[in-house]
């Protein structure tokens, strides 16, 4: 059997949802929806989901957090965090100040677990739920230094990457079929307590 361990770029998969305005699909089992994609004689071995915690406002800190309580119910599933950072901008036309948030390190994230089980012998395949560009390389370096190895991408809706695709062993779509088929319950309990899908998200 060939060893599959997923990695999700879990903003890149969330902005396609919401540019498609998929919320209803927001309450995903992710490694589920990883398992949509093994072909015969695959296994999922592992599913590793990259994020960054929301801080404000308050009810999407809330909706988020209980997503992610319900991921952690999953066995050989781990969550990596990243961080955001803040930056003040000022209107060249008015001079109002405001600040937004960039959300960092997802991409570094995913690039040091997947070199590593590269070189760990974690893997015969990996797949990458991603369209960031910024993972080329990563991608490039596994393929040129284990050539036994093989890294699949698998694309968030709507979005691409034609430099992913020219990286990568072969290149899938995350269509609404897997996304049907990959939802948690509306309440998912473990050891008494109880996460329940959001109300937004329905």
């Amino acid at each position: 059997m060939q060893r599959v361990i997923a990695y999700v770029d879990g903003y890149n998969l969330y902005y396609g949802l919401r540019e498609l305005n998929l919320k209803r699909f927001y309450w995903l089992n992710i490694q589920m929806l990883a398992e949509q994609y093994l072909r015969p004689g695959q296994e999922l071995t592992s599913t590793k989901y990259f994020t960054t915690v929301v801080k404000l406002p308050e009810d999407k800190r809330r909706r988020q957090t209980e997503f992610l309580d319900a991921l952690k119910t999953l066995q050989n599933f781990e969550i990596y965090y990243g961080q955001f950072l803040s930056e003040t901008i000022v209107c060249r036309q008015c001079g109002h100040t405001y600040t937004t948030y960039h959300e960092k390190m997802t991409d570094v994230n995913i690039s040091v677990e997947l070199m590593k089980d590269a070189f760990e012998d974690r893997f015969d395949v990996a797949f990458l739920f991603s369209a960031d560009s910024d993972l080329v390389g990563s991608i490039r370096t596994v393929r040129e230094l284990f050539t036994s190895k093989q890294v699949v991408a698998i694309f968030p809706p709507g979005r691409s990457s034609f430099a992913i695709k020219q990286a990568a062993n072969g290149v899938m779509h995350i269509g609404h079929l897997e996304l049907s088929k990959s939802l948690f319950p509306d309440e998912v309990v473990k050891d008494r307590a109880v996460m329940q899908r959001p109300l937004k998200w329905r």
